[in-house]
């Protein structure tokens, strides 16, 4: 292995575990920070470290470029005129995010749609090797489906403390509510939802859980609560079936285990979920909050 990928409470740590998994010390790598840590606002919106470490091995030496033919038309190149070139500030490369290997590409999540995809139907066929007879699975019943018999809210305790909490984050954003006897469903639309979304979703987390605490507290029947903005968690579902049954197809092919990115129970649920009927992949998780992830392997 020539480098390593690593997230972590600080740069220290996620260094640290880097390091680990190279077997080497730190006079023999090169670190680049991917992602600064956060820790958002009372909690919510924290990012964890993201850091590459690189073996100095594997980087690339430097070669002496051959000297361009002498032309009597052609102006010489001279050594100061080759140091012109002036690298980019720190802020501009570490916003441009790390180089797009082979592996990284085939690894990373697709990008989510703007809009929300049609609802697949309830079995679907996923394609096997060529000559093989399609997976046939029974989808899931989706945990962010919206009841058919949900009712319009003009207050609720918690579109009081949604409405508290983003106006104290500084957030324009509009917040309808909606319940029926079981559920309570709130959406949040605006030109700020992509920050109380958060990284994958988790200041959205963040705030569900927070507000179904809010909902349920000294209260004899739970009440589910769904916080949900510009339709994210339906485009989430999306994607995540979509990364599942790519990879499943790469582990079938190349006959070698993928392990997946840390995610949070819920998403690590839809994967598991989304390939539970397939015949030739299991899936497996293991480590430990908040950096438990998703295996795929061969059955």
């Amino acid at each position: 292995m020539e480098f390593s990928e690593k997230w972590g409470q600080d740069v220290d740590e996620a260094v640290k575990l880097a390091l680990k998994d190279l077997n080497c010390t730190v006079d023999q790598v090169e670190i680049k920070v991917l992602e600064e840590p956060s820790k958002g606002f009372l909690g919510l919106g924290s990012k964890l470290a993201k850091v590459r470490v690189t073996m100095k091995s594997a980087l690339p030496k430097e070669t002496k470029e051959e000297a361009p033919a002498m032309n009597a038309e052609a102006p010489v190149q001279t050594a100061p005129q080759r140091q012109e070139y002036k690298p980019e500030p720190r802020e501009q490369r570490d916003n441009r995010g790390p180089r797009e290997t082979r592996e990284y590409r085939e690894n990373r999540e697709p990008r989510e749609p703007r809009e929300a995809r049609p609802q697949r139907p309830r079995t679907e066929s996923v394609e096997g090797q060529e000559g093989e007879a399609p997976v046939v699975r029974t989808r899931r019943v989706s945990s962010v489906t919206r009841p058919d018999n949900l009712v319009a809210l003009e207050s609720h305790p918690a579109l009081d403390f949604l409405k508290e909490t983003t106006q104290k984050m500084g957030l324009e954003l509009t917040i309808t509510a909606e319940a029926n006897d079981e559920t309570l469903f709130l959406s949040i639309e605006g030109s700020d939802s992509g920050t109380i979304i958060g990284k994958r979703g988790q200041t959205l987390d963040a705030i569900q859980y927070l507000t179904s605490l809010v909902v349920n507290k000294e209260k004899d029947k739970y009440i589910r609560v769904v916080v949900d903005a510009e339709n994210y968690r339906v485009k989430r579902e999306n994607t995540l079936e979509q990364l599942a049954d790519r990879l499943a197809g790469k582990v079938i092919k190349t006959r070698r285990t993928v392990r997946l990115e840390p995610m949070n129970p819920y998403e690590r649920m839809v994967i598991h979920a989304t390939l539970q009927d397939n015949p030739k992949v299991k899936t497996r998780s293991e480590g430990e909050e908040p950096y438990r992830r998703v295996i795929i392997e061969l059955k």
